[in-house]
């Protein structure tokens, strides 16, 4: 397993603030505006998270790619089952790896429906999703006691996330 990057603890702080558009609310909430952002027919729907494709899952959005790695809140949950289509990844918090990365990254030029299924932590895949995702895609991902975070991929998007990603303490650890 190589890590290609890691966070450091002034990044951390920041991908705390929201990637995208904050949508506040319920779960009931929050999937009536996802009914809404679906309508635009966005080329690919990515969750990352397992309560948010539980939640697209049970109002029947399903996501082209769900990204989960079987915890809420650090504790642990029973897996939500997306689809058959199952890829397993190891991604140890805090990092990126390159296995990882090239999941997603392969996982995006599917027309199937994909879950990846991650052994450690799947945070930070949200850039790794905005990076590789098409154009107009929604990429969905919880922002714990609020809401979601809806990302509409666009160039703009694309380059904030490699700035981002530049950041990152890029690491050759095996």
């Amino acid at each position: 397993m190589s890590v290609i990057y890691a966070i450091t603890p002034e990044l951390r702080e920041k991908f705390k603030e929201p990637f995208g558009l904050l949508i506040k609310g319920s779960f009931d909430q929050t999937m009536a505006k996802m009914r809404e952002i679906k309508k635009q027919n966005p080329p690919k729907i990515i969750a990352v998270g397992d309560i948010v494709t539980k939640n697209l899952q049970d109002h029947k959005i399903p996501p082209d790619l769900a990204i989960i790695d079987c915890h809420n809140m650090r504790k642990k949950i029973q897996r939500v089952i997306h689809t058959l289509n199952i890829i397993n990844v190891k991604n140890p918090q805090g990092t990126i790896t390159r296995e990882a990365n090239e999941a997603i990254k392969e996982a995006l030029k599917e027309k199937r429906p994909i879950q990846i299924v991650v052994d450690g932590e799947e945070d930070l895949l949200v850039l790794i999703a905005i990076l590789y995702a098409p154009e107009k895609s929604a990429v969905i991902y919880g922002q714990p006691y609020e809401g979601i975070v809806f990302v509409k991929v666009s160039p703009e998007k694309k380059r904030e996330v490699a700035k981002f990603l530049k950041a990152m303490e890029k690491c050759s650890k095996s």
